[in-house]
């Protein structure tokens, strides 16, 4: 069974940083693309991020693009997020998901990748 908890979350000043976790079980991590997933009250899934099983590939939706960062440690079994410079509108919860094979997906098959039960991040003055 696909296991994913995410951690990090927090309350920040825009223009502060957080760094969100994620601790994979339950499948063969170096094997598969994993990503991040936002969502904010009222609104639907937003692709945050992905990331290639060997972490070749990165890809970055454009409203953190220059940034947040990606990274993995297969060895851990452990997804990163650094989120840097956030603004409000990165408020959302974050989530981690499973992505169905090693090559990224982007946004395409969002709505059916495991994902984890999120972490909040909150960006208020």
């Amino acid at each position: 069974e696909v296991q994913l908890v995410e951690s990090g979350g927090g309350l920040v000043q825009p223009g502060e940083s957080l760094r969100l976790s994620c601790a994979a079980s339950g499948f063969t991590f170096r094997s598969y693309a994993m990503a991040w997933v936002r969502q904010a009250p009222g609104k639907g899934p937003e692709w945050v991020s992905d990331i290639s099983g060997s972490a070749t590939y990165t890809n970055y939706a454009d409203s953190v693009k220059g940034r947040f960062t990606i990274s993995r440690d297969n060895a851990k079994s452990t997804l990163y997020l650094q989120l840097n410079s956030l603004k409000t509108e990165d408020t959302a919860m974050y989530y981690c998901a499973k992505q169905p094979g090693f090559a990224t997906s982007g946004r395409w098959g969002l709505s059916s990748w495991p994902r984890g039960q999120g972490t909040q991040v909150t960006v208020s003055s």
